[in-house]
């Protein structure tokens, strides 16, 4: 007797799952390890496989067997709808983009972030990759009205759809207007309060082979295995792969002790997501992330809100002493967690504090929105960010390295990807609220290097659920409330100013 048409697409999909797999870590090895004359060699060899997989999941054969799974549920369990339902969203998605688009995007993708390394290694050349940017920007801009029209979706809401289901334009304005109203001040009260508390510096040079050390250290301590997974250096940290070949990069500056730290270990949070994944259900839609969102809310977490703690710095304290051979009152406890909490009006989101990251994500939002709506031309996107900066932070880059070339996200197509920053802080907030009044003497485990507590949380009330139900019913479940950014206001006022009136006072 056959399989029911329910068995048959798990068999389809997990076909699907290793074929994405796959794709995953040759990009982890276009950025990693491939000589930059194969880009266009690249280009096509990822335009062929990203073809195919479209080819299979928009197959007859999958649309009949998902109608006729879907016309008789009856005898399948919670997770089986949950898969049908992941099953019938990845299938819509696809089919609503034309293969021939799909393989212009790859290629224009891969050919633009080849360029814009290049633009960024010849200190900001913005108009040798403008063209690559704007034939990206035509392509998008495709997709989205494409997608739209199937998903009865504004075009840019069919692409934040994308990286992050359910959230619209609608939760990331309120969010933004939420945010708007309070971190301006915010970020000037915390200025003042820094003047009381003046930072020694951290002086020497950090040799990335040593900063590698301690890293590995500290994610072997977090929980990382690194017998299914490595470490590697790369321009932008990311992470690719699957739970059983996690792929991490990061960047080391032999100037700055933590910029390699806490970008391994930001990319560290989305790799243990990964790996709490439901066991059961990895190889189906069901049992992959709820969304980027959510990704960066775990990578967040743990880069923000647990390393940037005074329970870590009395964990990674003597770690420092032990790697760099450092000591003197600069590497005391306070010191440390002062330069870790250090507000700032920086260029650089990737280095941003916690208050002004989200005024980087606003910007960018703002900026891509306008260039899919043709409002923004692409090259005139540089003076656009400089004046933008300038506004938000009342800073102006001085080339555009600094600039709109220092993310990689429009280059490869990610348009709709930003706003999961800012979403993922406020998750972040609202989930680590929930857990620290849950788990008793979280700080004391954190500052002996135990993660355990932390993560066990993590696994019950997000990684286990995988895709299986929307994050505002993540949300609610986990923390009692919808998503809001009541509780990262609070978290970062008693952070940034009651945590640092109290240390002056000390």
């Amino acid at each position: 007797m056959s399989a029911s048409p329910y068995k048959q697409l798990e068999q389809e999909f997990k076909r699907l799952h290793a074929f994405r797999g796959a794709l995953s870590l040759l990009r982890w090895d276009a950025a990693v390890m491939m000589p930059r004359g194969s880009a266009d060699v690249r280009a096509e060899q990822l335009a062929a496989l990203e073809t195919e997989h479209h080819a299979l999941l928009t197959a007859p054969r999958i649309t009949r067997l998902l109608d006729r799974a879907q016309a008789n549920t009856q005898g399948l369990e919670d997770w089986q709808v949950a898969n049908l339902r992941e099953m019938r969203r990845q299938r819509d998605h696809a089919i609503a983009t034309p293969v021939t688009l799909v393989s212009r995007l790859t290629k224009a993708a891969s050919r633009a972030e080849s360029r814009w390394l290049e633009a960024r290694a010849e200190g900001g050349r913005f108009e040798t990759f403008a063209p690559y940017l704007e034939e990206v920007v035509h392509l998008v801009r495709d997709k989205a009205t494409l997608l739209g029209q199937a998903l009865n979706l504004a075009p840019y809401d069919a692409l934040v759809d994308e990286f992050s289901p359910g959230i619209t334009t609608l939760d990331i304005d309120a969010m933004f207007k939420a945010l708007s109203r309070r971190l301006p001040s915010l970020i000037r009260e915390a200025l003042l309060a820094q003047e009381t508390r003046p930072l020694l510096p951290l002086t020497g040079k950090f040799p990335a082979g040593k900063q590698r050390a301690l890293v590995t250290e500290v994610m072997k301590a977090v929980g990382f295995p690194f017998e299914r997974g490595r470490l590697d250096e790369s321009e932008h940290p990311f992470t690719e792969g699957s739970p059983g070949d996690i792929r991490i990069t990061t960047r080391f500056d032999a100037n700055d002790v933590f910029t390699g730290l806490l970008g391994a270990l930001h990319e560290t949070g989305h790799a243990m997501y990964d790996l709490g994944l439901p066991q059961d259900w990895r190889e189906q839609p069901v049992g992959r992330d709820r969304g980027m969102a959510l990704e960066e809310s775990q990578s967040l977490l743990i880069e923000m809100m647990v390393c940037r703690s005074r329970a870590f710095v009395r964990y990674v304290q003597p770690l420092l002493a032990k790697h760099f051979g450092v000591s003197g009152p600069e590497w005391e406890l306070e010191n440390l967690y002062a330069h870790l909490t250090r507000v700032q009006r920086g260029l650089i989101r990737v280095d941003a504090d916690e208050l002004t990251y989200p005024l980087h994500i606003m910007l960018r939002y703002e900026l891509e929105k306008q260039l899919l709506s043709g409002e923004l031309a692409v090259r005139e996107l540089p003076e656009a960010w400089n004046a933008g900066m300038e506004q938000r932070l009342g800073i102006r880059p001085d080339n555009d390295a600094e600039g709109c070339l220092q993310d990689i996200h429009w280059a490869v197509g990610s348009f709709g990807y930003f706003p999961s920053y800012a979403l993922g802080a406020v998750i972040a907030a609202q989930l680590f609220e929930s857990m620290r009044s849950e788990l008793e003497g979280l700080d004391e485990q954190l500052a002996v290097g135990e993660f355990a507590g932390l993560f066990g949380w993590l696994r019950t009330h997000v990684h286990g659920l995988g895709a299986k139900v929307p994050v505002q019913e993540l949300l609610k479940t986990a923390t009692g409330r919808p998503l809001s950014a009541i509780s990262f206001l609070r978290y970062v006022e008693a952070k940034y100013l009651e945590s640092t009136a109290s240390s002056a006072a000390a």
